[in-house]
């Protein structure tokens, strides 16, 4: 069964933030297995989807990881504002 990460990780992020008509999930490329995704949000929401320490940044891609080692795939996630 097949994932779609975008929605995966637009579902996870979009209760963190306060701007979430500008959220954006890209998928820049996908070579074989390896997949890079990168989240778009508001300036005034970057804090809030890294966390202190990164822990929230951290926890989105822990998820994203697990989801797709179940297809055999490596997934990078870039994390950026506007």
């Amino acid at each position: 069964m097949a994932v779609n990460y975008e929605k995966l990780i637009k579902d996870l992020v979009q209760p963190l933030i306060i701007n979430p008509e500008d959220l954006m999930v890209k998928k820049f490329s996908e070579d074989g297995d390896m997949l890079t995704l990168q989240i778009i949000v508001n300036q005034e929401d970057l804090g809030r989807v890294i966390g202190k320490n990164g822990r929230i940044a951290n926890a989105i891609r822990t998820i994203a990881y697990a989801s797709a080692s179940r297809e055999g795939k490596k997934i990078t996630i870039n994390i950026d504002s506007f």
